[in-house]
């Protein structure tokens, strides 16, 4: 945890908090805190700065907050992201938040299984509490905003061209198409399949939305590590 995220309800004044769950045991047996000593700070949503340790018990903290520094820029990107299987949907949640995504829509594919749709790491709260993670380590406060889209075509055919428009639009696909580009200034919308890819039909459907295909060479990855080394070339 490289930063502190502090919740609406830890305030009990405008400077002041009150700890009292993981970050006040993080502050325990990894930072060893003590009482005066300073940590990195952010208010989910605004500002980020620092922190006095006013008081530290067993099983509370008091803080007290400075906010005067404006949380890192985001990326000029939307990712239209397959849904992953359960297991790895908590590491991609983790990664995007981490690589600074400021927004991720979830689709359907051909190759999506339907019971990865149920899985509950799906409902809000777990999905929050993943983002949150990669914001602490990546020291953000900014929440990146998850769409859901269960209906590929109707999204891709009604909704995706209005957000591919005024960016460059492309799909991550392994075969023969131009290499991905590389350190971009422009906005981008990504698209990235599931393990097995989208299908011929999925990227044809695409690329009359405006997303031409790219790839990054012979291997087949993980979603997790697709996403991971497409957007480290892109940005």
């Amino acid at each position: 945890m490289n930063l502190l995220l502090l919740e609406e309800a830890d305030f009990i004044g405008p400077d002041r908090v009150i700890l009292s769950d993981r970050r006040l045991t993080h502050m325990q047996e990894v930072h060893r805190s003590a009482v005066g000593d300073s940590l990195r700070v952010g208010r989910i949503g605004g500002l980020m700065g620092t922190a006095q340790v006013l008081r530290l018990e067993a099983r509370e903290a008091e803080l007290q907050v400075t906010l005067d520094q404006p949380p890192p820029a985001k990326l000029s990107l939307t990712l239209v992201l397959a849904l992953p299987r359960p297991k790895m949907l908590r590491r991609v949640f983790q990664t995007v938040a981490t690589m600074g995504v400021p927004r991720v829509i979830l689709v359907n594919s051909y190759r999506v299984e339907k019971s990865f749709w149920q899985t509950p790491f799906l409902e809000p709260e777990a999905i929050r509490e993943q983002l949150i993670l990669g914001l602490e380590q990546a020291r953000d406060s900014v929440l990146p905003e998850i769409i859901i889209e269960k209906r590929f075509k109707p999204f891709v055919e009604d909704r995706l061209p209005a957000i591919v428009e005024g960016t460059l639009g492309l799909v991550g696909h392994p075969g023969d198409h131009p290499p991905c580009p590389r350190a971009l200034t422009e906005p981008v919308t990504l698209a990235i399949g599931p393990e097995g890819g989208w299908i011929p039909y999925e990227v044809d459907l695409l690329g009359k939305a405006g997303l031409q295909p790219v790839q990054l060479g012979e291997r087949i990855l993980r979603v997790e590590t697709a996403v991971t080394a497409l957007l480290s070339r892109l940005f």
